[in-house]
């Protein structure tokens, strides 16, 4: 079953992830090294810098720029974005677009900020139009909810949760991200790699963290939903 890597950044100058083609090469051969089998590239979709149309331009020409090299034993590459929540999301023309491709996923970065009423019911417009929700690295944003029910409430949802594999490398936010994994609340990892420095490909130490606390069920439960989200 493949290893997924669900959030990525290594598009070569789309965003403030990879700056060029040499580094994503870099970054894929990290990923091949520790056994990640498809990348999901999803660089930053800001609306109020691009329509989606535009960011697809954008992002075509970078993939092009990938697309020239040897990719040959690297992970395959799946478009998407990391679609930053915006009001009137729900209501945007095309939004669809922006999905995986080849899918109805789409991972959706929500406010670094407090949530209310207003976010949940955008996010369930974007449901209601069929779009399968990944949240990205939930654990991000506790720290801004003041009301933890906003949390409990977006979980409520039919949606997906990304978790950050940082996460699990972090003592602080360990045992909470393994605990969200135990009761369900988490279904996936992504790297969120950006470069080859400080935010590195780090799949392979999260899911290590994930088998030796929870057993290699979690890993067949996280790589067969994977398959599943992605239409392989």
């Amino acid at each position: 079953m493949a290893v997924i890597d669900f959030h990525s950044h290594i598009l070569p100058g789309m965003d403030d992830g990879s700056k060029d083609v040499n580094m994503s090469l870099k970054m894929l051969e990290e990923a091949a090294g520790q056994g990640v089998d498809i990348m999901v590239a999803t660089p930053h979709f800001y609306a109020n810098q691009n329509t989606p149309a535009e960011f697809l331009k954008r992002r075509e020409k970078a993939w092009q720029q990938l697309e020239k090299q040897e990719l040959t034993g690297l992970p395959r590459i799946m478009l998407g974005a990391e679609v930053l929540f915006f009001n009137g999301i729900g209501y945007t023309e095309d939004i669809e677009s922006l999905c995986i491709e080849g899918t109805n996923l789409m991972l959706l970065e929500m406010p670094f900020a407090p949530w209310s009423k207003v976010e949940l019911r955008e996010v369930e417009y974007l449901l209601n139009r069929g779009i399968l929700l990944l949240i990205a690295h939930l654990e991000r944003y506790f720290s801004f909810q003041k009301e933890k029910k906003m949390i409990a409430s977006l979980l409520e949802l039919p949606v997906c949760v990304q978790l950050n594999a940082e996460c699990l490398l972090n003592w602080r936010q360990k045992q909470s991200a393994i605990k969200m994994f135990r009761n369900g609340e988490a279904q996936v990892l992504g790297s969120d790699c950006h470069n080859v420095t400080n935010r590195v490909p780090n799949l392979k130490k999260g899911r290590d963290v994930l088998e030796k606390k929870l057993g290699n069920d979690i890993l067949y439960e996280i790589d067969d939903l994977g398959a599943r989200m992605l239409k392989l």
